[in-house]
């Protein structure tokens, strides 16, 4: 036990590069993803012209767990997020490494989808005619070790990148919100479907809370951010205002983009395809280059990767160092200061996904009913953790808001919000394959001999 915990402490702790600045355009960066740019008619289809209430409701439903988070964070400022609190506060092996899994699923999966449309994206930009095989499935994984080496080289030029990505990316919903202005001033298009409800057989409240599961897809990513604290300066002090600040912007942006898109374009019209945007941008500014939009997408789905490939082995890496995962995937390289093997275990993964996977159906809808059974687990968690002080000061946030957020995301799992049953079936395969990998971590665990007690937290 010493040894291992000798061993622990010898290695070099990762780099702090990330201030309030990079941290906030880390966290805008992610929430923003990709999935705006499709999501919005989806939404559209299921709620009418009212398409914004689902946004607004999604992020008051992650608002209140990120303030779960924000005094998790801050009370453990450490890498691996909810797997970590699940851990403090149950001590359950099986169950940290259910909620780890569901994490990296939801992380290395979204990853290697969007290194699929990363590829078809760069197909259309430049106009190649590669259909669905062999040739685009080379790009994607040529675009994942790309990543790769971006997230081996530091995490400071991981980040720096997603500045500039994160930048071009709120630059294209920028040009959606510039043309809603312009056409209102114009007197062109229809505000008045803003506040038109079309459910079809649901109530309104039905149709809002079956669009709510869709839409929350576009509000997850805040909580990648805790997976970076050991990487960030003064973690207990910036996080608060910058994540709640991050999630703010980014239901700003959701709400002006989803208004202008069903003022420009009507729900039957917008709900069709798969570049609701591209709809609007062609019916409000007709003589704006579209292929532009094929480039923002293309930087927007690399953004996500990215971020996602970050977040993936940093959550590993926090896992390794509570004794919970096996011990090398908690090493970290002298020189460039970075999680080096989860990096590369994590980038094996989507590797494989991207090679054996074409398209999973629903994955936007299962992603988020993993994340929203996790984020059940940990509002559950931060009550739990009030019975262990820690010495220095923390975010404590209001008791009634993690019960409520307990409540309102365990109510999204269930099957009463009319969720697509095949959601339920796609994550049962994944937890299913999480329970056998379980099993393989526990023997692995034993063959490196790593230490079931948590390891001495780096110093903040």
């Amino acid at each position: 036990m010493a040894e291992v915990t000798a061993q622990r402490e010898s290695q070099p702790e990762l780099k702090r590069v990330m201030g309030p600045g990079l941290l906030l355009l880390f966290v805008v960066g992610d929430i923003l993803g990709s999935s705006i740019y499709a999501l919005t008619g989806k939404v559209a289809n299921e709620v009418g012209g009212a398409v914004w209430v689902p946004f607004v409701v999604s992020f008051l439903v992650a608002l209140v767990t990120a303030m779960s988070y924000l005094e998790l964070v801050t009370k453990y400022p450490h890498a691996a997020g909810a797997a970590l609190y699940t851990h403090k506060a149950f001590g359950i092996q099986f169950l940290t490494f259910m909620v780890a899994f569901a994490v990296m699923c939801s992380g290395i999966t979204s990853a290697s989808t969007a290194s699929r449309a990363f590829a078809a994206n760069f197909a259309a930009a430049f106009d190649l005619d590669l259909g669905k095989g062999i040739a685009i499935t080379m790009i994607a994984l040529a675009f994942m070790m790309v990543v790769a080496a971006i997230n081996l080289r530091g995490v400071s030029e991981g980040v720096k990148l997603n500045v500039l990505l994160t930048c071009i990316e709120l630059t294209g919903l920028l040009i959606v919100i510039g043309i809603g202005c312009w056409a209102l001033g114009a007197g062109d298009g229809d505000f008045g479907r803003v506040v038109e409800f079309d459910t079809g057989d649901r109530t309104a409240v039905g149709g809002v809370i079956a669009a709510t599961t869709l839409a929350f897809y576009a509000m997850v990513g805040f909580e990648d951010s805790v997976n970076m604290a050991e990487e960030c300066k003064q973690p207990s002090r910036i996080f608060p205002k910058v994540l709640l600040a991050g999630l703010a912007i980014t239901a700003l942006v959701y709400v002006l983009v989803s208004i202008t898109a069903i003022a420009l374009v009507p729900v039957a019209q917008l709900g069709q395809g798969d570049t609701p945007l591209l709809q609007v941008v062609q019916v409000g500014w007709p003589a704006f280059p579209t292929h532009v939009f094929a480039y923002i997408s293309m930087i927007a789905v690399a953004n996500t990767a990215l971020i996602n490939m970050l977040m993936a082995s940093r959550l590993l890496y926090g896992m390794a160092r509570q004794g919970v995962l096996p011990r090398p995937l908690g090493h970290v390289h002298a020189g460039r200061r970075t999680p080096y093997i989860a990096i590369l275990f994590t980038t094996l993964l989507a590797l494989c996904l991207i090679a054996v996977v074409s398209e999973v159906p629903e994955l936007g809808g299962t992603t988020a009913l993993l994340l929203l059974a996790v984020f059940t687990v940990v509002n559950v968690a931060v009550l739990v953790l009030r019975r262990d002080p820690v010495s220095h000061e923390h975010f404590h946030t209001p008791t009634a808001l993690p019960v409520i957020g307990a409540l309102t995301c365990g109510f999204l799992v269930t099957p009463w919000t009319d969720r697509n049953p095949q959601q339920y079936a796609i994550a049962g395969v994944l937890l299913a394959v999480g329970v056998v990998l379980w099993g393989v971590n526990h023997l692995a665990i034993r063959y490196f001999h790593a230490a079931p007690a948590a390891a001495k937290p780096p110093a903040e």
